[in-house]
Order: C-alpha cells, then structure tokens, then sequence
C-alpha cells in the first residue's frame, strides 16, 4: 500500500468515505494541523522579501523554519494513524481459544492501545504548536495573505479537539490506570485555555481585514 502522502486528494478522500476505518478521523486530524503549519509557511513566503516587512523578516524566516519542521511532523503523523489502528486489529484478530492465547492476546491488545493513544497524543501537541505558529503569522504576516493566517489557526484548531477524541475513546480501553492518568493530564494541559487563544488569534485576522 502506498503511502498517504503520495496519494491525490481524490483518492484520500475516496478511501476515507469508503467502509475501510483507514484512513479514519485520525489521520484527518493530523492532516489538519499539516494544513495549518503548510498556511504559516506559505504567509511566511508572501511576506518575506518585501521591503514593507523588513522588520519582521527575520522572525518570519524563523517562523518558516519552524512550520516546515511542524508540517514534516505531522505528515508523519498521518501515516503513523493508520500503522498503529492496523497493529490493534491484528492484536484483536489474534486467537483466543486457550488461556495462554487469551492472556497474551489481551497483552498485544493493551500494548497496541498504548501506542493507538501516543499518535493522537502527539498530533494534538503538534496542532497546539501550529496554533502558537499562526499566532505569529497573524501578528507579523503581509496583509495581503493575513485570512491565510486565520485559517491556519482555525485548521489547527479542529485538528487538535479531532486528536483529542481519539485520546479520550482509546484510554477508555485501556487497563494500565497510571498510564491513562498521565496521558489525560498531558493532554489537558494542551486543550488548557486553547479555545481562547485561537479566538484571540481569530479576531487578530478578522481585525485586520
């Protein structure tokens, strides 16, 4: 199977509608905040170079570094969805017919929801970053491309409470307590206060429009 990132936006949309829990919401949340660090860097590009933006141009050089290392991430990430739900179904399709076989498929399964759980996780923290990232776009990007700014922060924005769901339904399954309080405390500090700062950011746009 080829990878997400090399297929047309067709195809990925054609294999997401279709009845196969790959490519899921998962993924979709990933791509999401993809879309959103790819929304900087092109601010970033439309802004660097212009005598009207020569002061910013040095932190706008950063902030394209940066959002080109958050995007290269987060397209990691989408293929990463799909290898950990593939590794969970082939723990639940392993047999149960004896103790042993029950014990270690319980074993497999629990192991692969660690891991169901880490993805999104890290997507979530990825598009909290992508957030911070288009706060700066919006603060110092070339008003021709500002909105490109908004919607970049409102990508980011549903591509973390998206990541998000899937934290909370995979440690729901999951029987390791210290593991799942640790996870759910990680990512409450990353939804902490988030819904402020994107509309803080929304309304920077929209002020300068």
């Amino acid at each position: 199977m080829s990878e997400i990132k090399d297929k047309s936006i067709e195809l990925f949309l054609d294999e997401l509608a279709s009845k196969s829990p790959t490519p899921g919401g998962g993924s979709v949340s990933a791509l999401m905040g993809a879309q959103s660090a790819a929304l900087v860097s092109m601010v970033c590009n439309l802004t660097i170079g212009k005598p009207k933006y020569v002061e910013v141009e040095a932190e706008m050089i950063d902030l394209l570094e940066k959002s080109e290392a958050l995007r290269e991430k987060l397209m990691a990430l989408i293929s990463a969805d799909v290898c950990t739900f593939d590794q969970l179904m082939a723990a639940y399709g392993l047999p149960k017919e004896t103790d042993e076989e029950k014990l270690h498929r319980s074993e497999m399964i629990q192991q692969a929801l660690k891991m169901a759980t880490q993805v999104p996780l890290d997507c979530a923290k990825a598009c909290a970053e992508a957030i911070k990232l288009s706060r700066r776009a919006a603060n110092n990007g070339s008003l021709v491309v500002i909105s490109d700014a908004g919607a970049a922060v409102m990508s980011a924005f549903g591509g973390l409470k998206s990541a998000a769901l899937n934290v909370y339904i995979n440690t729901n399954s999951l029987k390791d307590s210290a593991f799942v309080q640790v996870t759910l405390a990680e990512l409450d500090a990353v939804l902490k206060n988030v819904d402020v700062s994107v509309e803080e950011i929304y309304q920077t746009v929209r002020a300068k429009l």
